[in-house]
């Protein structure tokens, strides 16, 4: 088959397919250009899920008779200054979507400039253009585009019903409003009620405010501040305390120089800031905010600007790990799901008690001091870990009663005062203005864990050496990464070297993995490289080593402790660093106010 050029429409639908994937991409394009376009004022609309009609308006510079005549041509575009592609200050520059759009649907643009006496109006209909004429238009642009993909039949069959692609556009617009919280937002469809994001004032409190509207309350309560800035590259926005989760990673947030992304780097940053925070199976809600030179980010890596390409990756992933570490340790109290709606709601009854005299003292559920009476002996059980020698005080001679009172200085301690230990395994403090319930196994495996990393951190780690070097073998080019990162490696306890072409010798691996795979290791090391920027997997998989040591080293669950011993577990848990989970993500104590208490009880 002889070689020959396509014709120009044809052209163009190839060109549409990798812009206007859906009516999402098709909006997505659209509003990006009104923000490029500095409104203040977006108004989208759909109808059928965006397939018949998309309709957008905005209150933006709008656009001449000569710019408006070459917008619909292919690679035409207001949005860059020059030929310098490194330098992208605005949310697009391909110059295909308007044409791409114009060739597989109905497009018509009406917009109006302040320099022009009136508006102009051009219809686009599957790739052909119609004469500019005048139109009535007060400012700004409006864009329609009909029956999409009516010249591309073929396409249509991948869409969805029209709720699932409204839901796409839905979930567009709120990422982009999100983006802009300075811009007012409104959607509408006959697929959904309307929705409005009014404009934010500007700075933290105003962002805020547009994330509280567009993630919910929950979000809004549970939210921390977090910031971090080094060599021009910062990070600012908001992170959701760890009480609040989500079963996947749709509810992580995250734009470069205001354009929303989602990239793999900045994804594995955040799970990485979280891990000592949230179990394996859950997710943190984030929406953090990168801001950097446009010649240290590449924008034009995907066809939908969806993904950037970072100069400094390693740079930009510590950034983000670090500003997340720093609020959640910053707001240690806040980070436990501790407290809210969820706890109390635990202690409410499905059923109604019976109505009735009912006898404590029969019942078989019954606390064992409840009449005031002598405790039952307990023996003792001397901890041998040395972390633990702060609780060994000598052999428990009775529980903590009720009807002693506790010193008016621990009452105003975060934790308040020990007053008793229910089933050997959980600790019931009093506060100024309630109580808390404390796991004492999970809170004493975080002390643990805590003083392990702090001790890796302050000695560094011991290593071990192989009375036989384990030689692994791999393709070349791993092997020359390996040894590029030799010098690294070994500040973690990993000791390699160059065995031949194809070949590495480990000499020594760290002694907290004991007798270990080192192979294994090697090759598991070598598969996430991408993430080996400022925290390596080595130094996870230690922490992860340590966090099964502290947990089968804590006090644990059936270990029947005496009051100093409670009161010295909560004091140790107020001084240390994210206290309010366990190594696995639970949390470790739940606090209860008296308010919420006495509505338990009608009392309110």
């Amino acid at each position: 088959m002889p070689v020959r050029q396509l014709p120009e429409q044809i052209v163009n639908r190839i060109a549409a397919g990798e812009v206007v994937e859906r009516p999402a991409s098709a909006v997505k394009e659209l509003v990006e250009n009104a923000i490029d376009a500095g409104a203040t004022r977006i108004d989208i609309f759909t109808e059928g899920g965006g397939r018949r009609r998309i309709a957008i308006t905005d209150d933006g510079a709008g656009m001449t008779h000569g710019d408006l005549a070459l917008a619909v041509d292919r690679h035409a575009t207001s949005k860059l200054d020059d030929e310098d592609l490194l330098r992208i200050r605005t949310l697009g520059f391909r110059g295909e979507a308007l044409p791409s759009i114009g060739a597989v649907a109905r497009l018509a643009i009406t917009t109006r400039h302040a320099s022009e006496p009136h508006a102009w109006a051009l219809n686009v209909d599957g790739g052909v253009k119609s004469p500019i004429v005048p139109a009535a238009l007060s400012s700004g642009t409006r864009v329609e585009a009909a029956d999409l993909f009516y010249a591309t039949p073929a396409r249509l069959k991948f869409l969805k019903t029209d709720r699932t692609e409204a839901e796409a556009i839905r979930e567009v617009v709120r990422r982009l409003a999100m983006a802009r919280p300075d811009i007012a937002f409104s959607l509408a469809g006959e697929e959904r009620a309307p929705v409005t994001w009014a404009a934010a004032l500007p700075g933290a409190p105003g962002r805020l405010t547009r994330l509280g509207d567009i993630l919910g309350a929950d979000f809004r309560a549970s939210a921390i501040e977090v910031r971090s800035e080094r060599e021009g590259v910062s990070v600012e926005g908001f992170a959701a305390a760890p009480s609040l989760t989500k079963a996947n990673a749709l509810g992580q947030y995250l734009f470069v120089n205001g354009r929303p992304v989602r990239d793999k780097l900045i994804l594995g940053a955040v799970r990485a800031a979280y891990s000592d925070y949230l179990p394996r199976d859950r997710h943190p809600v984030v929406a953090l905010f990168v801001t950097l030179d446009t010649q240290e980010v590449d924008a034009n890596v995907h066809p939908a600007k969806t993904e950037v390409r970072f100069r400094n990756a390693g740079l930009v992933r510590a950034l983000i790990i670090h500003a997340l570490k720093d609020g959640l340790a910053r707001e240690g109290r806040r980070t436990a799901a501790n407290s809210g709606g969820a706890a109390i709601m635990a202690f409410r009854p499905n059923n109604p008690l019976p109505r009735g005299n009912w006898d404590w003292q029969r019942s078989p559920n019954a606390p064992a001091n409840f009449d005031g009476g002598a405790a039952p002996a307990f023996t003792s059980n001397v901890f041998a870990e040395a972390a633990q020698a702060a609780f060994d005080t000598g052999a428990p001679s009775a529980d903590v009663r009720f009807n002693e009172t506790p010193a008016s200085d621990l009452l105003d301690r975060p934790l308040g005062a020990a007053r008793t230990q229910i089933h050997e395994t959980y600790i019931v403090s009093q506060t100024r203005d309630g109580l808390v319930v404390v796991d004492q196994h999970a809170a004493h495996e975080r002390i643990v864990y805590e003083r392990l990393k702090a001790s890796m951190a302050r000695d560094g780690v011991q290593r071990q050496m192989l009375l036989i070097p384990e030689i692994v073998e791999m393709d070349e080019a791993t092997v020359e990464k390996l040894i590029a990162r030799a010098d690294e490696l070994e500040n973690f306890g990993l000791v390699i070297e160059s065995f031949g072409p194809g070949a590495v010798a480990v000499r020594e691996t760290p002694s907290l993995l004991g007798k270990t795979n080192a192979a294994g290791l090697l090759r598991d090391l070598a598969e996430h490289m991408a993430e080996w920027d400022e925290a390596l997997p080595l130094e996870r998989r230690l922490l992860h080593v340590a966090a099964t040591m502290a947990c089968h080293g804590s006090v644990r669950a059936g270990r029947i402790l005496k009051p100093e011993e409670m009161n010295a577990l909560l004091r140790e848990m107020e001084s240390t660093p994210n206290s309010g989970q366990c190594n696995h993500g639970r949390p470790t104590y739940v606090e209860l106010k008296l308010a919420d208490i006495e509505k338990l009880f009608g009392r309110r």
